[in-house]
């Protein structure tokens, strides 16, 4: 199949699916709308067709948009075509799969299409953290439409023709498409409401898959394969790869499989799935340098948190504790990033992601792997937050600040009393790095459960995830926190 060529809503589905297993529901649903000559319209399926197939022999529900057809508008029979795929993904436990090429609302249906984008919005709202919920957009996905990629759990997006918006970028005033093309693919990746981008149909296709091969099925099943790869397997390279964690979680997964998410969005934070021992597990990971596919740096970064950062970490967080999917967190932070720009949101954007580690009962194991610096490093899933295992790898630094600044302030009197004020605070800074900011010091009092070296580091979190498997934690009766 082509490559280039776009892809009929049917072939979409084909592509997706395990070869001939897709199974139609409601191919005979129309319009019952005969409004503004909408009787003399021809309208199969109603402009979706929906049903049940298999990936890698996993049940899933998916519904297709079919853009030849009244545009792919949504109507009343349309959205309910949908909803009753969700009705059924919640009886049997599997995902649902959108695939969007929609001009938006039928306006001859008027309050019969609103009533059916409601309805979807209140299935998707049932569904959510029971079932996962992926949307791929291949066409226009404006309006409500957005709205729906938004409440999935995932979205991907074609990055030549699909348009992703609420506002059209023509629509916002002082700008225009050729200015800035706010509904583009790149713009929704780099803003954080996609997830990731395909080069063509079929890639974003093989994204999907990849997602539904990666996720448990339900909240209550177990992402789990089997593994091949050496479970004591050393990782020599991982000191020097834990600057990039999108190299270093490739090196520590089984057969090098690492599924990133949001990869252009916050880079400075890394997030996505992992395999260990044929388990899924989700990981977070600050990161201070990215390397390009010719091994050198392409771009640096502070050891900071950022707003973005924290946000895009958050949901993660709570995607993974809502389906019950260990978290393993890779900590390397000096503090949280300054400026006026982030000084507008950072505190409530690490209030989100401390409390979203701290409210999540799955698995938790934190691996220090460089600095770990003041209350930005217990908002990292420090033990003190909730943490199951805290490890250090040998030689990373656990304190309330960088030492040399810790000693300005402690020892200023000491400091101050010396002739050679630069070699008083060189000394000082030495003196308070070794007692207060080792990970040895943090051992000594339980912070931190072991020192590691970092070729151990596989074996180390896989063992510890197994030792966590059967995990319960309780927490107080309450119908849901306000963070």
């Amino acid at each position: 199949m082509s490559s280039t060529a776009k892809l009929s809503a049917r072939e979409r589905i084909e592509t997706l699916l395990d070869n001939n297993s897709f199974v139609e529901i409601g191919a005979l649903v129309t319009k019952r709308s005969t409004d503004f000559n909408m009787q003399q319209a021809d309208a199969p399926g109603d402009g979706v067709i929906t049903g049940y197939g298999v990936i890698d022999d996993r049940l899933v529900y998916v519904y297709s948009q079919d853009a030849a057809v009244l545009g792919g508008t949504l109507g009343e029979m349309h959205a309910k075509k949908i909803a009753n795929l969700y009705r059924l993904a919640m009886k049997t436990g599997a995902p649902v799969v959108g695939l969007v090429d929609c001009a938006g609302m039928r306006l001859q249906e008027a309050s019969d299409a609103l009533t059916g984008f409601g309805r979807l919005y209140k299935a998707q709202t049932m569904a959510s953290g029971v079932v996962p919920q992926i949307t791929a957009v291949f066409g226009n996905c404006g309006g409500g439409l957005a709205v729906l990629a938004a409440m999935s759990d995932f979205t991907v997006m074609e990055k030549k023709d699909a348009k992703l918006f609420v506002n059209a970028p023509n629509a916002i005033a002082g700008n225009n498409e050729g200015k800035c093309d706010t509904a583009s693919a790149d713009y929704m990746a780099e803003s954080g409401m996609v997830d990731a981008v395909g080069e063509s149909e079929e890639d974003v296709l093989a994204k999907v898959r990849e997602l539904i091969m990666v996720l448990p099925s339900n909240n209550e099943d177990d992402a789990q394969d089997e593994c091949t790869d050496d479970l004591n397997r050393a990782m020599n390279d991982f000191k020097t790869e834990s600057a990039d964690p999108a190299l270093a979680l490739r090196d520590l997964s089984d057969n090098g499989a690492f599924t990133e998410i949001k990869a252009a969005y916050a880079p400075e934070m890394v997030i996505g799935f992992v395999r260990l021992n044929g388990a899924t597990v989700g990981v977070v990971a600050n990161r201070t340098a990215k390397f390009g596919e010719d091994g050198k740096k392409a771009a640096s970064f502070d050891a900071t948190l950022t707003t973005k950062g924290c946000y895009k970490a958050e949901s993660f967080v709570k995607f993974c504790d809502a389906f019950g999917i260990p978290v393993v967190t890779f900590t390397n932070v000096t503090g949280y990033a300054n400026g006026a720009g982030e000084t507008k949101g950072i505190a409530i954007a690490a209030g989100k992601l401390a409390y979203a580690f701290a409210n999540a009962t799955v698995p938790k194991v934190n691996v220090i792997v460089g600095k770990a610096y003041g209350s930005a490093y217990i908002t990292m899933n420090s033990k003190s937050l909730g943490a199951d295992l805290e490890f250090a790898v040998e030689g990373s630094e656990i304190g309330t600040m960088d030492a040399e600044l810790a000693a300005q302030i402690v020892y200023a009197d000491e400091i101050a009393a010396e002739s050679d004020k630069g070699a008083a605070l060189k000394a000082k800074a030495a003196e308070y790095k070794k007692t207060y900011n080792s990970c040895e010091n943090a051992a000594k009092r339980g912070y931190v459960d072991a020192i590691i070296n970092a070729d151990d580091m596989r074996v180390q979190v896989v063992y510890a995830l197994e030792m966590l498997c059967t995990k319960k934690e309780l927490r107080p009766a309450k119908k849901h926190g306000t963070v």
